[in-house]
């Protein structure tokens, strides 16, 4: 990349000479919370986030976060009712994220997000809080930016916060381009009203290597990735096929290799990363033994240790027979 490519320059293409607020407070924006089929995972540009393979990734319904701004006498950072502390990390993300559209000078700002979703353990927080606060800011400065560019600007904030401006099945699409614009995100034409999701929490506990970290120690220290853009290169076209189809068998089994895939790489890493905890792996058996007696069920996990299981309604008491303390998504209910 050009050491002149920054997220500030590019963005600054696409705006007008003066951003101001158009009201005191804009209400609340939803975005929901996203898991990848085919993961993101290694990037081609650390500053805007650009990644090295596609992904592909269905929302979580109502699971996701809930963003509004109002003008304010100094720049607040609220999570939950609860006010954050000005130098957290979190805090600062999200004043610089707003600073790439406001300017330097820009009227400080109170920022109120309500998350529905554990924050830091694996479950795609980031990636719902970003787009909110994505479509947030195209509200309170009355931007009225196309979808292209809400995802391409929401991805400089999370990655994956590219994918959450949509619900359904959505593909990330890596790009070529150096100023990253043609790395957005564009929903899926498919429905899949029998498709199921259960989240099994092993831990919300925030993590001790946060994915960004992750990601850049994997691509830096682990010989294996190197075979890892290929496979969600070929995995990326197996699953558009399920879809299309409506081949759940190829759906999840595909997935179900491409997380594990994902993670062997962390875990070549140096050091090795291994968001696994003694619970994610006896889940896996258990996910294992379910299939083995004839209940059809796949997982798949993101940068952390809690699992999103696959199924489909007509199986879904079966699999409540394992786990029966799941969460279950139907994400086109």
């Amino acid at each position: 990349m050009s050491e002149s490519i920054t997220k500030q320059s590019v963005i600054a293409n696409y705006l007008p000479t003066v951003v101001a607020p158009i009201a005191e407070r804009i209400d609340a924006v939803f975005a929901p919370s996203n898991i990848a089929l085919c993961k993101y995972w290694g990037k081609r540009d650390v500053e805007l986030n650009l990644p090295i393979n596609s992904s592909l990734s269905i929302s979580l319904a109502h699971l996701g976060s809930h963003t509004a701004i109002s003008v304010s006498d100094e720049d607040q950072v609220w999570l939950n009712d609860q006010r954050v502390a000005a130098d957290n990390k979190f805090a600062c993300k999200v004043i610089a994220f707003i600073d790439l559209f406001r300017g330097a000078n820009g009227l400080p700002v109170r920022v109120d997000t309500q998350n529905n979703i554990p924050t830091a353990a694996g479950l795609a927080s980031s990636a719902s809080g970003f787009a909110a606060l994505m479509l947030a800011i195209d509200s309170f400065y009355g931007l009225k930016l196309e979808p292209q560019l809400l995802s391409a600007f929401a991805r400089m904030g999370s990655g994956s916060a590219s994918r959450s401006l949509y619900t359904g099945f959505v593909e990330w699409q890596m790009g070529v381009r150096e100023d990253g614009m043609d790395s957005v995100a564009l929903p899926l034409d498919s429905h899949w009203d029998a498709l199921r999701i259960g989240l099994v929490k092993v831990s919300v506990a925030e993590k001790a290597v946060d994915s960004r970290s992750g990601m850049n120690r994997t691509v830096e220290t682990a010989h294996l990735y190197q075979s890892w853009p290929l496979q969600a290169a070929a995995d990326l076209e197996r699953l558009h096929r399920a879809i299309a189809d409506k081949n759940f068998t190829k759906l999840g089994e595909t997935a179900e290799q491409n997380a594990l895939s994902m993670h062997a790489t962390m875990i070549a890493a140096w050091p090795p990363l291994l968001y696994w905890q003694p619970d994610s792996v006896a889940a896996m058996q258990r996910i294992w033994q379910a299939r083995a007696e004839g209940v059809e069920v796949y997982f798949t996990m993101d940068a952390g240790p809690n699992l999103k299981l696959l199924f489909t309604a007509d199986n879904e008491a079966a699999v409540k027979q394992y786990f029966p303390d799941m969460d279950v998504i139907a994400p086109f209910g």
